[in-house]
């Protein structure tokens, strides 16, 4: 009897665990998505404005990467030298290359560096701000406005961990960012002294969490602690934040292992993959093949079962070049649209000509 009720509890307690999230008690705002569909894996008030401290410096660093080149010298001017908080105390006149400053930036979250960072790239650090906004704007960030460029507080700048979620993804399609961030320790020159600055990186993921890529820690006391962070397992990569959490690598170690645990990326077609024919009209062939280019993949709930639709024309005016777009694919999961890729055609299809009606002419007078 003893045994039979201590199983029956085991089997409830793995019931109740399989169907409720894990959940980031501790923040007031997170969430997690799929590094390539964005999809939503978990959230909790995801769109709520907050102040982000130092994870401003996604931003920041994703700029410069897009606006700059790694072996340009950056010289430290009298306002970096002079910014309050974190550091890599850099002295007025100091120049490093931007991938030196970029190391300082996202391991030592040095605030003067984001400042030398900004004035490199913009001329100042408004017009860099300015800029910044901009960006998030043009990927459809909702509710993001930067008035520095290393998160210490200051009116008009906030984000939600939505946008923060968005613009981490944007930035982990750049190779460098990815090397940066995942970057443990490194050594960069110090002017003046006989050794090297040690930069040491503040994300504690990156050595307890598996498949862990980084990204960035934040802290003020008016923002609380912020992390965003990032981790890829058997194929999937998500992407994640959390906002004034002061269990931050906890939380965000939970929510992650739910999603490997409950998601899994399934592919539906592969690159390069035929994905059916579609009649061409007065063509000099009746069909033409369409295909893929790209995979056509997203994360799905287990115990689901995904479906394809194909969006083709019911018919193809000739003539067709080979590799013009002529439809698309998408991908569902339980009626949600999470994926989707372009259909081309596979050869070109010439239109039927005089010349072609002549061969098919001499063709069959020729044959026994």
């Amino acid at each position: 009897m003893r045994k039979r009720l201590l199983a029956g509890l085991f089997f409830a307690a793995l019931l109740l665990y399989n169907g409720s999230w894990a959940r980031a008690e501790s923040a007031k705002s997170a969430i997690l998505t799929e590094m390539e569909t964005g999809r939503v894996l978990y959230e909790k008030n995801a769109h709520q404005a907050l102040p982000m401290a130092s994870t401003t410096k996604v931003m920041t660093a994703l700029l410069a990467l897009e606006k700059g080149t790694l072996s340009d010298p950056v010289t430290a001017s009298r306002n970096a030298f002079g910014v309050p908080g974190t550091s890599i105390y850099l002295a007025e006149g100091e120049t490093l290359t931007l991938d030196e400053m970029l190391l300082g930036l996202m391991l030592q979250s040095g605030n003067d560096a984001a400042v030398a960072i900004a004035e490199h790239i913009a001329g100042d650090v408004d017009t860099f701000c300015r800029l910044m906004t901009q960006r998030a704007e043009e990927m459809g960030c909702e509710n993001t406005l930067f008035s520095t460029p290393h998160g210490l507080p200051a009116a008009n700048h906030h984000t939600t961990a939505s946008d923060l979620a968005l613009i981490t993804r944007t930035a982990l399609q750049h190779p460098d960012f990815r090397r940066i961030v995942a970057t443990k320790t490194a050594s960069i020159p110090w002017a003046g002294h006989p050794y090297n600055r040690v930069l040491n990186n503040k994300n504690k993921l990156l050595s307890t969490y598996e498949g862990a890529l980084g990204v960035k820690t934040g802290y003020t006391r008016a923002a609380g602690r912020c992390l965003v962070f990032a981790a890829e397992r058997n194929g999937m990569t998500v992407v994640g934040c959390v906002l004034n959490d002061p269990d931050w690598f906890r939380d965000a170690a939970q929510i992650m292992d739910d999603a490997f645990a409950r998601f899994s990326m399934v592919t539906m077609l592969e690159e390069n993959e035929s994905a059916g024919l579609v009649p061409v009209e007065n063509g000099e062939k009746e069909h033409v093949c369409v295909y893929t280019k790209k995979a056509l993949k997203a994360p799905v709930k287990q115990g689901t079962l995904p479906t394809v639709e194909t969006v083709l024309p019911s018919v193809l005016p000739a003539p067709v070049e080979q590799g013009m777009q002529v439809g698309e694919a998408i991908l569902y999961d339980e009626g949600q649209a999470l994926a989707r890729v372009p259909l081309y055609a596979g050869e070109s299809v010439a239109k039927i000509s005089f010349r072609f009606h002549l061969r098919r002419i001499l063709a069959l007078w020729a044959a026994p």
